[in-house]
């Protein structure tokens, strides 16, 4: 079994952390004001986000029945293996390693760095005055630097890097709660914000619209699935991993209401229409240029959480394939020291700098969410699957309402993207059939050996 090197030393504390700050990221900071440019409507935003949570909620409650009754290492992966084919589960792999697990590093990281020189001009500009290197070069190796020291933090061991996970989520978690409690005492925000409203496009143009901003809405909440990944690593896995998922979901859909009702309340609809930072326009709004800066900087710093959890979990899901005969061989091997798949900790590392330094990849972020979308709802359909199997099993209340919910969103969600970003769409479905060769290469690879 691919879990059977690897401790039980998570208890629900630390496996909610790491849910809430996989989720936490660089999406709830950067997306409300690309947003507002396509649905001209804060109500309607606002209302896509408490969508987009009950969708996640939905995906957690049919994930925490799965991780219960399969609580392995891997995640989607393992599930998909053992419902259907170890064909399903590779091409899940596959795109976590492509796409799952390194890009979103990438992203936070450089999320980072963009957030930091933006709040500390003079260090990039300093850089560039003394002819050292320019302001694109300081914010590519800002971003790198980040990768490796926590690559190098989670290379220690999963205790080890679990304290650290610990703090950083708790951290992240306070800084929203001040942002939410400062920006709302203020009373320098304007409620009739809220009643401007110019209206999405009419017809399909509207749906399409729509159907991409829950898209980008839902990548900002993917990792409500996060502890599936390490479900050989918690202890009680029965009660801690439903657990986990469904508060982490919870405490994230609440986090997220907030600050999206705050950034309406401090910035104008049309102001905030294309803004990246709309965290620190808000605050900059209700409080000030400082709070601005100081804000900008403190964001920066919370993006550690998401980039940390990304590190512990996607090197799991590469070390389950690789013990199935399904990855590189290399990539199964566990630190006798460390107790962690360490070449496939490398791995990831290596493939993230690549993606920093390739310097495209903000354009791939609807690749991105279009690729993550797939598998789920192909996993959430497994619950009918699990039932039927294992009668007997661990039961989630509420069957089969969450999983029709999460399955049409879903489908619905893919449809209307694929319609209004062909091309990027396009490129994810490709990115999951080269994997079909892959599969077979590995496989036959396996065999040989």
């Amino acid at each position: 079994m691919a879990e059977e090197k690897l401790e039980r030393k998570l208890g629900l504390f630390p496996a909610t952390n790491i849910v809430v700050a996989n989720m936490i990221g660089a999406g709830i900071f950067t997306t409300s004001g690309l947003l507002m440019s396509g649905l001209n409507n804060p109500v309607l935003m606002v209302g896509l986000w408490a969508v987009g949570g009950i969708i996640a909620l939905c995906g957690a409650l049919s994930y925490g029945e799965l991780g219960a009754a399969m609580p392995g290492a891997g995640g989607e992966y393992l599930f998909l293996s053992r419902l259907y084919s170890p064909i399903f589960g590779f091409l899940s792999g596959w795109v976590s390693f492509i796409v799952g697990f390194s890009a979103p590093i990438a992203a936070s990281a450089l999320g980072f760095s963009e957030y930091f020189t933006r709040a500390v001009p003079g260090l990039a500009l300093w850089l560039q005055n003394n002819d050292i290197m320019g302001p694109q070069l300081t914010s590519k190796l800002l971003a790198i630097s980040v990768i490796l020291i926590f690559t190098f933090i989670h290379y220690r061991g999963i205790k080890y890097g679990a304290r650290i996970q610990n703090a950083l989520t708790i951290l992240k978690i306070l800084l929203i709660v001040i942002l939410l409690t400062a920006g709302f005492s203020s009373g320098n925000g304007e409620l009739s914000n809220f009643t401007q409203v110019a209206g999405v496009k009419s017809g399909l143009g509207g749906w399409k619209t729509i159907g991409l901003s829950l898209m980008w809405i839902m990548f900002a909440y993917s990792g409500w699935n996060a502890s599936t990944y390490l479900g050989a690593e918690i202890k009680n896995p029965s009660r801690n991993l439903p657990g986990s998922l469904i508060y982490g979901t919870l405490i994230v859909m609440a986090l997220y209401l907030g600050l999206n009702i705050l950034y309406v309340y401090g910035i104008n609809p049309e102001e905030m229409k294309g803004v990246i930072s709309v965290g620190g326009l808000a605050m900059g709004n209700l409080f000030g240029k400082s709070a601005e800066v100081l804000f900008s900087i403190l964001i920066s710093f919370a993006l550690f959480s998401s980039l940390s959890a990304f590190i512990i979990i996607g090197p799991r899901v590469y070390y389950s394939m690789a013990k199935d005969g399904l990855f590189f061989k290399s990539a199964a091997k566990i630190h006798k020291k460390f107790q962690v798949p360490s070449n496939s900790i490398l791995l990831q590392c290596l493939i993230a700098v690549v993606l920093v330094l390739s310097g495209t990849f903000e354009q791939v972020l609807t690749y991105m969410g279009f690729a993550l979308g797939i598998f789920p709802v192909l996993t959430v359909l497994g619950v009918w699957r699990l039932r039927k199997k294992n009668p007997e099993g661990f039961r989630i209340k509420g069957f089969p309402v969450p999983q029709i919910i999460y399955i049409t969103a879903g489908i619905m969600i893919l449809v209307l993207s694929f319609l209004e970003r062909p091309l990027e769409s396009s490129i994810a479905l490709l990115t999951v059939l080269i994997g079909i060769p892959f599969y077979f290469i590995f496989k036959k690879a396996g065999s040989a050996s």
